[in-house]
């Protein structure tokens, strides 16, 4: 699936792009902006993200001020974030925002921020700070996008990471209840009151709160 993801990435890059490759090997520098993008919608089309990592510091090296440059942004970061590699997605969205940051594609690119952030979370005991930062920057972006096509989405995100941490501060109460610490126990339970969510009306289904509950599949 995440090939096929990858696949359409490049397809969709190559339309209305010149170039193509042929059956000689290209010198590894000295090409034109055209011809190093066109060599890392290639290597994302066959799965290899490491190579193509590598043709994008050489397109920004030789061509610093190329317009290839925020679209081959935008193309890694979707193609490591469908191999689950939400840390270098990350890399090339921030790079993308630095330089590229207005307009709706930057809006685009604090979404798929937010997407890598959620896509991110594997376990809430161990991701605790992760969900926090990640619930305040969706709802950082809601507040200030509401009228924004992606803005269902990160209300749904936002939904379901304060439902996570309703089931966090759940578990961290019982624990603190058990251990005879009723006063800590007291504190977590009150955090809970203030959720519009109770227990029964969350499930808490196998293999992880956030992954079984991805409103991005």
């Amino acid at each position: 699936m995440q090939g096929v993801v990858r696949t359409a990435i490049a397809a969709v890059l190559v339309v209305g792009l010149s170039g193509c490759f042929g059956s000689k090997e290209k010198p590894e520098y000295n090409r034109t902006a055209q011809g190093w993008y066109d060599a890392i919608v290639h290597s994302i089309g066959s799965d290899e993200l490491e190579k193509a990592d590598k043709e994008y510091l050489s397109l920004r090296s030789e061509h610093m001020d190329s317009k290839l440059l925020p679209t081959a942004m935008l193309a890694l970061a979707q193609a490591h974030m469908a191999d689950e590699e939400y840390l270098l997605a990350n890399y090339y969205l921030d790079e993308y925002l630095k330089s590229y940051g207005g307009g709706a594609r930057g809006e685009y690119a604090r979404f798929l921020k937010l997407k890598a952030s959620f896509l991110g979370i594997h376990d809430i005991n161990k991701d605790q700070k992760l969900v926090n930062d990640t619930l305040a920057q969706c709802q950082s972006f809601y507040a200030s996008h509401r009228g924004s096509r992606y803005a269902p989405l990160v209300e749904t995100m936002i939904v379901r990471l304060q439902m996570a941490q309703y089931l966090l501060d759940d578990d961290i109460a019982d624990l603190y209840k058990r251990i005879g610490k009723t006063k800590a126990a007291e504190i977590y339970k009150e955090k809970e009151r203030k959720f519009i969510y109770k227990r029964e009306h969350i499930s808490d289904p196998e293999g992880g709160f956030i992954s079984k509950l991805n409103p991005f599949d």
